[in-house]
């Protein structure tokens, strides 16, 4: 069973930057799509970028520029680089894959929660300063 790991979070100043790891043990993150959503508080969690299985890459349109989601050369970690980061950033950062129908799964509903079979805990990141 396929488990994830966020790491990375924490207090950063506007206009900085963060980088967010989540790392996959018991499988790698071949053949799977994985994303970044995230939740502030009194909100619902939203979507923020995704990395499909075969390396293309998809934002929300608000992080678009400014956050960049990568997969490392092993398939075992999933990056989220957040440059220019801004107060409304603040939230619980959450790691998430698609392991079971990764293939099968058309891109729109790939900006869904209900897309995703596995989650990481999250990493709380906060802007201010």
């Amino acid at each position: 069973q396929v488990q994830l790991v966020e790491s990375g979070g924490g207090l950063v100043q506007p206009g900085n930057s963060l980088r967010l790891s989540c790392a996959a043990s018991g499988r790698t993150f071949s053949g799977v799509n994985a994303a970044w959503f995230r939740q502030s508080p009194g909100k619902e969690r939203e979507f923020v970028a995704l990395i499909r299985w075969s390396g293309t890459t998809h934002y929300a349109s608000s992080m678009k520029g400014r956050f960049t989601i990568s997969r490392d050369m092993t398939k075992t970690t999933v990056t989220l680089q957040m440059n220019s980061l801004k107060p409304e950033d603040t939230a619980v950062y959450y790691c998430a894959a698609d392991v079971t129908t990764s293939k099968r799964r058309i891109l729109s509903t790939l900006y869904t929660e209900d897309a995703y079979d596995t989650w990481g805990q999250g990493t709380q990141v906060t802007v201010s300063s």
